[in-house]
C-alpha cells in the first residue's frame, strides 16, 4: 500500500472523528503531536518557584506529565476536544459578583461534575473510532491524570494559552472544558494556535488577589480558585478581604477577557445551575448542615473542598458582606463549631463586623 494512500485514509479518519465528536456534543476537535519538552521545562520552573502551593500532585508524576508515552506506552498523538460550559450571560454573572450578600460560584461548578460526564462521552467516541479501524491503543482523560491539557490543546490548534494561563479560542473565548484521548493512531497533526493576547493585560489588572504575577505566570497560592478549592488549611488573612463573595473558585479573569465577547452558551443541560446556586444567599448557605451540603452537592465539583472547607469559604464571604443583624446572627450560630479551622474564620468574620 502506497504511503499517500495511508495518508488519505488517516485524513478521512480524522474528518470522521471530528463529525462524531460534534455529534456527541464536543465543541471543537484537534490533533496534536506529543512533543511537550518546552512545556515541561516551563512546568518545572513553575514548580521550582513554589507556585503550586500544596498541590503536591503537580510534581508527583515527574516527566509523565510532558512525555505522554511514559504515561500511556506507544502514544504518538493526542486527540484534543473542548466542550462549552457557560450557563448564562456574563452580565448576569457580574451582577452576582457585585451583590455582596449573595454567593459567587465559578460557573464551571454550577452543574454536574464534568469529569465523569465527559469521560463517558470520550469513551463512546473511542468506541466509534474502534468500530471504524478495529482495536487500537488509547486512553481517555478529562482533568483526571497527569496530562498537560492546555499545551496539548494549543498544539492541536484549539486556542492559545492566555496571560491568565487559560486556553482562549478566537471564536468561542475560554468558557470551555478540555478533554483528551491519547492514542497510537498516527493521525495528521493540526497547526498549533498563535497567541493573540497582544498588549492586553486586563486579566492581570482585574485579578482580585494579584495572582497573575507576570504574563502567563500564575501563583496558585494567591489564586482564589486554589484558596477556596485545593487549599485545605486557612485562607491567609491578608487575602480574605480580597476574596469578596467568591465561595468556590473565581471567574474574574475570564469575565474581563475581551475574547469572551465571542463566548458560546452551553448546549448541555448538565452544566446548568442546580439548587439556585447561581445566586444564593450567603447566610442561607452557611446554615446548611453537613447532610444538606452532601445532598445539594451530590454529583458536583462543589464536593471538592469538603464541608469544613465550604463553611470556611462562606465564613470569609460573610466577613466581607455588609454588616447586618442577619449576617451577625448567622456567624454567631457557628461561633462554637467543632472544627477549629472553621471557628478561626468565623471569629475573623465577626471581628470584621465589630464583634
Amino acid at each position: 500500500m502506497r504511503s499517500d494512500t495511508i495518508d488519505d485514509q488517516l485524513v478521512r479518519l480524522r474528518d470522521a472523528i471530528d463529525a462524531d465528536a460534534r455529534a456527541l456534543g464536543f465543541s471543537s476537535f484537534g490533533v496534536a503531536d506529543v512533543d511537550l519538552e518546552a512545556a515541561g521545562e516551563r512546568l518545572n520552573q513553575w514548580l521550582a518557584a513554589g507556585y503550586h502551593g500544596d498541590m503536591e500532585y503537580m510534581a508527583a508524576h515527574g516527566s509523565k506529565r510532558y512525555r505522554a508515552a511514559e504515561l500511556v506506552p506507544d502514544t504518538v498523538r493526542c486527540l484534543s476536544f473542548t466542550v462549552d460550559y457557560l450557563p448564562e450571560s456574563m452580565q448576569r454573572m457580574e451582577r452576582n459578583i457585585l451583590d455582596p450578600g449573595s454567593a459567587y460560584i465559578a460557573r464551571y461548578a454550577l452543574g454536574r461534575d464534568y469529569h465523569k460526564y465527559l469521560r463517558r462521552r470520550l469513551q463512546r467516541l473511542a468506541e466509534r473510532i474502534e468500530a471504524r479501524v478495529g482495536p487500537f491503543g488509547y486512553r481517555v482523560f478529562t482533568d483526571s491524570a497527569p496530562v498537560m491539557e492546555k499545551p496539548l490543546a494549543e498544539k492541536a490548534g484549539l486556542g492559545w494559552i492566555g496571560k491568565h494561563t487559560n486556553l482562549i479560542d478566537r471564536e468561542r473565548g475560554s468558557w470551555f472544558f478540555i478533554a483528551e484521548i491519547y492514542t497510537d493512531l498516527p493521525l495528521p497533526a493540526d497547526v498549533p494556535a498563535v497567541d493573540h493576547c497582544g498588549s492586553c493585560s486586563r486579566c492581570i489588572e482585574v485579578c482580585p488577589t494579584r495572582a497573575i504575577v507576570a504574563p502567563y505566570v500564575l501563583d496558585a497560592r494567591r489564586c482564589i480558585s486554589y484558596l477556596t478549592i485545593e487549599n485545605r488549611g486557612d485562607i491567609p488573612q491578608a487575602l480574605r478581604p480580597l476574596v469578596g463573595n467568591r465561595i468556590f473558585g473565581c471567574d474574574d479573569c475570564q469575565l474581563h477577557c475581551p475574547w469572551n465577547r465571542f463566548a458560546q452558551l452551553t448546549t448541555h443541560e448538565a452544566f446548568g445551575p442546580r439548587h439556585g446556586l447561581d445566586a444564593s444567599d450567603l447566610v442561607e448557605l452557611f446554615a446548611w448542615n453537613e447532610a444538606t451540603y452532601l445532598e445539594k452537592t451530590r454529583g458536583s465539583a462543589l464536593r471538592r473542598p469538603g464541608y469544613r472547607g465550604w463553611l470556611r469559604n462562606v465564613a470569609v464571604a460573610l466577613g466581607n458582606a455588609p454588616t447586618s443583624q442577619k449576617v451577625i446572627d448567622g456567624l454567631e450560630a457557628r461561633r462554637e463549631f467543632p472544627d477549629e479551622m472553621v471557628r478561626r474564620h468565623v471569629q475573623w468574620a465577626l471581628r470584621r463586623h465589630g464583634r
